[in-house]
């Protein structure tokens, strides 16, 4: 398996990141690498999340987080497509 986040979700990750480290760095550490380390096991597990409210995806809870990760499996490719905050509107309106 092939582990791929595409820019929107690095995106995400980098905004969600820096607002935490805004206030505290060390923590946003911390959450980074929670987030590094779930998705990480998606190689090994690729259905570890829950089936997706969108069609086609599926929804990782990054566990001691509020995030949630948005990604679906394409053949041999696991696409990160989100990576959200728990009180973000998902799907979006």
């Amino acid at each position: 398996m092939i582990l791929l986040w595409l820019q929107r979700a690095i995106d995400d990750r980098d905004a969600q990141l820096d607002y935490i480290a805004d206030d505290n760095p060390t923590a946003a550490i911390s959450q980074g690498d929670r987030i590094a380390q779930q998705v990480e096991m998606l190689l090994q597990h690729p259905k570890i999340g829950r089936p997706g409210r969108v069609k086609g995806t599926r929804e990782l809870v990054i566990s001691h987080t509020p995030f949630l990760v948005i990604y679906r499996i394409k053949g041999n490719r696991i696409e990160i497509l989100r990576l959200l905050h728990g009180a973000q509107q998902w799907p979006p309106k």
